[in-house]
């Protein structure tokens, strides 16, 4: 994702996201971090005939800390268009993030996900993330609670023996 594709992915967060959609500065902050020798995020969009489909966003707690932790990552955000949902679209975006948190060397990705929102619990769960917790009230202001999940050695995910196949026409750029 880069700064060019704000306005687009804030027109699908609005519409899939209507009560707790992202701002352009939340987005402007995070691709912020995206870039460079010290990048801890990864962003990354879908597009099809020129229009964005797709995106999904990662960060990560950076390199090894101090105190000999290995670095973890957090999946933000993952949007498909409807018109998309059940093509794989979700799945590729996944795959993306996960070999984001890879190459990162992250040893586990957490992510948030929405209690009423069973089509992303699958697609998460057929990766291998595990709940491991509620959080009350996180989404707002619709105070819906959220799972917490978590996947642990991301690397798993994304090798050969786990392929995922493509949506036809679509590319993912970063």
């Amino acid at each position: 994702m880069r700064w060019w594709d704000i306005d687009p992915v804030l027109e699908l967060e609005r519409d899939l996201f209507p009560e707790d959609a992202w701002s352009r500065g939340m987005f402007w902050s995070e691709l912020a971090h995206s870039r460079g020798p010290g990048a801890t995020r990864r962003y990354v969009v879908a597009e099809e005939g020129g229009r964005i489909v797709g995106y999904a966003g990662l960060t990560t707690s950076g390199a090894e800390g101090d105190d000999g932790a290995a670095p973890a990552a957090d999946v933000q955000t993952i949007a498909v268009t409807r018109d998309h949902w059940g093509t794989g679209l979700g799945s590729r975006l996944l795959t993306e993030l996960l070999r984001a948190a890879t190459a990162f060397e992250c040893v586990e990705v957490m992510l948030e996900c929405r209690v009423d929102n069973v089509r992303a619990q699958k697609l998460y769960e057929r990766f291998g993330f595990e709940v491991i917790g509620v959080r009350r009230g996180y989404y707002q202001p619709g105070n819906v609670d959220a799972l917490v999940m978590r996947l642990t050695d991301p690397s798993a995910s994304v090798t050969p023996d786990n392929p995922v196949n493509g949506v036809q026409g679509t590319e993912i750029h970063g």
